[in-house]
């Protein structure tokens, strides 16, 4: 059984149709990437799973109980962690301010210094920076912390929208080889990623996405090796 089965999911703003059946699964312990151009559905995928936006039709099922139509809240507290496009981070709060606010859901705060030990472990940069303001950080630590308030929340599906958006290339690498160790270290993580290359690489599955609608998948590996993938998106 998959941890997370979306299933013939259609989505609509308004009177405009964005998402046109799509279906995937993510296994547990796994990278699995949604990857496309601009404007072709990822983040309506994200927040469809995470509860802000409901389905006009189809199924979202997470460790075998259909979730639907189920509240965000109880969405987070079940164990999905989004972290969206743009890090919205709270500037004015310090680092730690910012973690702590994160841990709103009973299982983050029961067990919050332990994850925050982990975190700190993980990003060795943010103890340094625990008293700083987020605002003052840099796009790459900024990046680190938005990841941190969702490892906080002790996910069992770690979902990331665009992470790399506005870094420099150095600055992307970075953060991709984190969502790498991520993994190495047990978490699930679904990414949503523009670097259709670096994705690819990093993914155990991979589905593209292209006008709201699923039009291939595969592994990573057998993706990169994809023609059609490599005209339309790694300009070779």
């Amino acid at each position: 059984m998959s941890l997370l089965d979306v299933r013939n999911v259609d989505v609509f703003y308004g009177d405009a149709q964005a998402l046109w059946g799509v279906s995937f699964q993510v296994e547990k312990g796994t990278i699995t990437s949604i990857v496309g151009a601009n404007g072709a559905g990822k983040t309506t995928i994200m927040k469809t799973i995470s509860g802000l936006l409901i389905p006009k039709s189809g199924t979202i099922t997470f460790e075998g109980r259909d979730i639907t139509r189920e509240e965000p809240h109880k969405r987070v507290e079940m164990g999905i962690a989004h972290v969206p496009e743009g890090r919205q981070l709270f500037p004015r709060l310090t680092v730690m301010e910012n973690l702590r606010a994160a841990a709103y859901t009973r299982r983050a705060r029961e067990k919050f210094q332990d994850t925050l030990e982990e975190v700190f472990n993980l990003f060795p940069i943010l103890r340094e920076r625990r008293n700083q303001l987020a605002g003052t950080l840099s796009g790459g630590e900024q990046q680190m912390l938005a990841i941190a308030r969702g490892l906080i929340l002790r996910p069992e599906i770690l979902m990331l929208d665009e992470p790399s958006l506005g870094l420099a290339p150095k600055l992307v690498i970075m953060i991709l080889n984190l969502v790498r160790k991520l993994k190495e270290e047990g978490y699930t993580i679904l990414l949503v990623e523009q670097n259709v290359y670096q994705a690819l690489k990093l993914s155990d599955k991979a589905y593209v996405l292209e006008t709201g609608r699923i039009v291939k998948s595969g592994t990573g590996e057998e993706l990169l090796r994809d023609e059609d993938v490599k005209r339309a998106y790694l300009g070779l």
